[in-house]
């Protein structure tokens, strides 16, 4: 579900307007960022990439027309809710999402 890492860092900048504001958005430096856009960030990337995904990543919840992050909406198309009917409305809403990796066999998670 997650999209590129580097897009949404991208994306944020453009819609923050500036990677500062970013950069403490994320609670790292200016120079951090910048060295990740340009791709010249000497350590590992992985714990940038993480926060990056954690702040950034949403998707659009059809049933409730809220941003949620992927977490949230792998978290209702797991086993069918019994102790909830709001719960199983939303489960059902999502067997047919398009964002439910489980029911879109060419989702770019299932795809590798």
């Amino acid at each position: 579900m997650s999209r590129d890492w580097q897009t949404l860092l991208a994306e944020a900048v453009a819609s923050v307007g500036s990677r500062a504001a970013v950069a403490r958005e994320l609670g790292v430096s200016r120079t951090a960022v910048s060295l990740l856009l340009a791709g010249a960030y000497p350590g590992d990337t992985a714990h940038m990439a993480a926060r990056v995904i954690a702040r950034y990543d949403r998707l659009l919840c059809p049933h409730t027309n809220r941003e949620v992050t992927p977490d949230h909406c792998r978290k209702f198309c797991g086993q069918v809710p019994t102790s909830s009917p709001a719960a199983l409305r939303q489960w059902r809403a999502c067997r047919a999402c398009p964002n439910n990796p489980n029911a879109n066999p060419n989702h770019e998670e299932n795809a590798a």
